[in-house]
């Protein structure tokens, strides 16, 4: 079918769009973290619970472990869904595909990032982006 063999970058951001979800991408990357938060705080309780399992033990944290797997999965997915990349979910790390000078390239923005003012080519990194500014 045509247009199927860049399925990864169907949809191109301009900077513009980009920046317009910052806020939305704010609201999920923080509910992300506060459910990894959460994970971690549940991680040795639900190790317990499992090693009991078979003796008939359990665990109140269960449903809120489970709870917070969810919230991390609908989160990311609805991020994808967007077209956004996400990169690291402990960053906030996000890329936007984006089509610079007849190139795609990634915009690249960080949880904390007020708007986004980085890009780097789609072989590389975050440890490799540019300032926008610096061309064109």
């Amino acid at each position: 079918m045509a247009g199927d063999e860049d399925q990864e970058h169907d949809r191109l951001f301009t900077l513009s769009e980009a920046n317009h979800l910052i806020p939305q991408l704010q609201s999920r990357l923080a509910s992300v973290r506060q459910a990894k938060a959460v994970l971690a705080r549940t991680k040795d309780d639900i190790r317990r619970a499992s090693a009991r399992a078979e003796y008939g033990g359990g665990s109140t944290v269960g449903p809120l472990y489970l709870s917070s797997l969810h919230q991390i999965s609908s989160n990311v997915q609805a991020i994808q869904e967007m077209g956004v990349l996400v990169k690291d979910l402990d960053l906030g790390l996000c890329d936007f595909p984006h089509l610079r000078e007849g190139r795609v390239v990634f915009l690249c923005w960080k949880l904390g990032e007020q708007e986004i003012k980085w890009w780097h080519e789609t072989t590389s990194g975050y440890k490799d982006r540019c300032p926008l500014e610096d061309s064109v």
